[in-house]
């Protein structure tokens, strides 16, 4: 009754935001890419990986009824994730909501300035700012990151949406 009256559930959506959770976690970002591997370089990079398959879905013009709802669900499941992570770390429940905001406001950001990036064929300024907080690592990490991320991209938008909605990423 509920999925009638609300549309899908998020755990469809779960399969995916988990092989977002699992891309984001790779060795190499941090290591070649220059990553910083504390809290906040994870969660940078996580939802820099959940903006690009966000930047994948808006773009489907094959199937928008299925592409927006699961926009949506993986946008509620990150929510989730982060609002459970900050609760783990003893973050408390006065705190969590504001922090909340602040998060969805970096991931929003994000959206932008990918979207800005991959249009213009130079995602540099924009990983400067967004993953790296504005401390630019080495040219080498730098270069690692954006081609690893255009790679992604490309890949992402040669996928049929039902797998992507598996949780099967190239």
């Amino acid at each position: 009754m509920w999925t009638r009256l609300f549309g899908r559930s998020r755990d469809e959506a779960l399969p995916l935001y988990n092989a977002i959770v699992a891309r984001g976690r790779a060795d190499h970002w941090y290591l070649a890419g220059g990553v910083p591997d504390t809290l906040d370089g994870r969660f940078d990079m996580i939802a820099t990986v959940l903006a690009v398959v966000l930047l994948r879905l808006e773009e489907e013009a094959q199937a928008p009824e299925v592409a927006t709802p699961l926009s949506v669900q993986l946008t509620e499941r990150f929510v989730d994730d982060m609002d459970a992570q900050l609760r783990q770390i003893g973050i408390g429940d006065l705190v969590v909501g504001k922090q909340m905001g602040k998060m969805m406001s970096l991931l929003g950001g994000r959206l932008g300035a990918y979207r800005d990036g991959f249009a213009s064929g130079d995602l540099g300024p924009a990983l400067v700012r967004n993953l790296y907080r504005g401390a630019a690592p080495g040219d080498d990490a730098l270069a690692h990151v954006a081609q690893a991320l255009s790679d992604f991209r490309a890949r992402l938008a040669a996928t049929p949406l039902d797998h992507l909605a598996a949780g099967d990423l190239p």
